[in-house]
């Protein structure tokens, strides 16, 4: 056969050895001490950005339980000011309920008083 016109086996045997210096490419990549350092370099810039993610989280929650106590401050603050709020518009509440029984007693003591003085003078006049 000539050089132009391969046969199956030449075709297969390019091939195969095409295929082997491929793998030895990427052995020798894999093996080259650049590499290593490029793969050093970036797992410790990779672990670098986590520790700097990790500690901005941890930040972060640290602040939100912060703000989240200083909520939970400020409602138990509102609720107590709620809570004297309604106690004194109770006690103010039964004050004025108190007076009124009282206005309404006296008033009726006048009206009893004045109908026994009308009956003493119908039977003394």
């Amino acid at each position: 056969m000539s050089r132009f016109d391969p046969d199956h086996n030449d075709r297969q045997n390019n091939a195969v050895a095409a295929k082997k210096a491929l793998l030895e490419k990427f052995r020798n990549a894999v093996s080259d001490p650049a590499l290593e350092q490029r793969r050093a370099a970036y797992e410790a810039e990779s672990l670098a950005r986590k520790a700097v993610r990790e500690e901005a989280r941890k930040k972060r929650e640290a602040e939100e339980r912060a703000a989240a106590a200083l909520a939970a401050q400020r409602a138990e603050q509102a609720r107590r000011e709620a809570a004297e709020a309604a106690a004194l518009a109770a006690a103010e509440a039964e004050e004025r309920e108190q007076m009124l029984r009282a206005e309404q007693k006296a008033a009726r003591d006048a009206r009893y008083a004045a109908r026994k003085a009308a009956q003493k003078r119908r039977r003394h006049a």
